[in-house]
């Protein structure tokens, strides 16, 4: 592709005020009308913008980018000097699984330096906390060794944790890598020196969907999480929390239907790994290898102890006609006040609220149903 022509790519991808759906849907226009609209004639004939269905505020966007076509020529220029690959969507190197699973999200250009190659390869993520334990580590370091074995390029998001854990341990194994940046590919200075090796043995691809300046940020570590989830063809979860950007992930992977598979964690390890097992994905063990569970070690330290509890207090019920929340805290020996017995009382199916003379009582459904105080509640 021509230097001119990535420059008017380049620009479209630059564009701030248009959501990159909107931009990918808008080239589609051009590809669809007959004659094709190249990205050339999009920017610099202004009646292409109604046939592609510009609305009057897009209009003015356009009309602002085209005045960033001569830095954006600079710029092209010296990326294809230092040695970037500009990849717009319609380019043949452009990633073909990032398009299918993200469709019209996909980026509309991504910068990389390395072996292109790497991105039409069978590949993996391995993702999970930046302070991760032993044990999430320990798994990442297996299944990034396995993937380099099988041949398989581990997709990392060169976070501390789990993400460079992953990348390290895949080139430690002789396997290839796939750097996805949270900042602009130019700004990765200190990262090619690290990697240079790998990077010139055809080993390591970095790439970027971000303006090729720009520094790192926390908004762009969270939108790259997807980039990375899309340039994989299975998710591999090391450890999970139940909020953030690996469990976003992998929830809005699991709605997709995409392969993810969760280390299955120890006994009373603090994280989200067995509720992302019971929303649907596949349990497997610290060695990557699937794992039949039955629906007891398919349950969370919290609902096991929900249940204990349930099943205690049950048991005191038993024994009773009815008895006061305080009086059921003091049998159990539990350091909760009274209007907590209360709540749960009040939200477990198999009990229920008696009131004798303005005090509150409770027993078991269908317990005594003809008992001395039944007249009174």
């Amino acid at each position: 592709m021509m230097k001119q022509e990535l420059t008017y790519w380049v620009t479209l991808a630059a564009m701030p005020k248009i959501w990159t759906k909107r931009k990918n849907e808008i080239y589609v226009n051009c590809f669809q009308h007959i004659p094709q609209i190249s990205i050339i004639d999009l920017f610099d004939n202004s009646a292409n913008w109604e046939i592609v269905g510009l609305n009057d505020v897009e209009k003015i966007q356009f009309e602002e980018a085209k005045q960033q076509l001569a830095n954006n020529s600079f710029l092209v220029e010296e990326l294809m000097a230092q040695g970037y690959d500009i990849l717009p969507i319609t380019h043949k190197d452009y990633p073909r699984l990032l398009k299918d699973n993200l469709k019209f999200n996909a980026p509309t250009v991504i910068y990389t330096k390395g072996n292109k190659s790497l991105l039409q390869s069978p590949s993996i993520a391995i993702v999970g906390s930046r302070n991760a334990d032993t044990k999430s580590l320990y798994f990442t370091d297996n299944i990034a060794k396995k993937a380099a074995e099988e041949d398989k390029v581990v997709v990392s998001g060169f976070a501390k944790g789990v993400d460079r854990q992953a990348l390290d341990s895949a080139l430690v194994a002789n396997g290839k890598s796939i750097i996805v940046l949270p900042q602009g590919i130019m700004t990765f200075g200190s990262g090619f020196k690290h990697y240079f090796k790998h990077i010139a043995q055809g080993k390591v691809l970095v790439m970027s969907t971000f303006a090729p300046k720009a520094p790192w940020s926390v908004e762009f570590a969270m939108s790259r999480n997807p980039i990375i989830y899309g340039m994989a063809s299975e998710i591999f979860v090391a450890q999970s929390d139940d909020k953030g950007g690996t469990w976003a992930g992998v929830i809005d992977g699991l709605r997709k239907n995409r392969p993810i598979f969760v280390r299955y964690p120890e006994k009373n390890e603090k994280n989200a790994n067995l509720l992302l097992i019971q929303k649907g994905a596949s349990a497997v063990d610290a060695m990557g290898k699937t794992l039949s569970l039955n629906p007891e070690e398919q349950k969370t330290p919290e609902q096991l102890n929900k249940e204990k509890l349930d099943s205690d207090i049950i048991a005191v019920l038993s024994s009773v006609e009815m008895i006061t929340a305080k009086e059921i805290n003091s049998r159990l020996h539990l350091d909760w006040k009274d209007d907590k017995m209360k709540r749960y009382l009040d939200n477990m199916q198999q009990t229920e609220k008696v009131k004798v003379r303005n005090r509150i009582y409770y027993r078991l459904k269908g317990k005594f149903q003809q008992g001395l105080f039944d007249d009174q509640i």
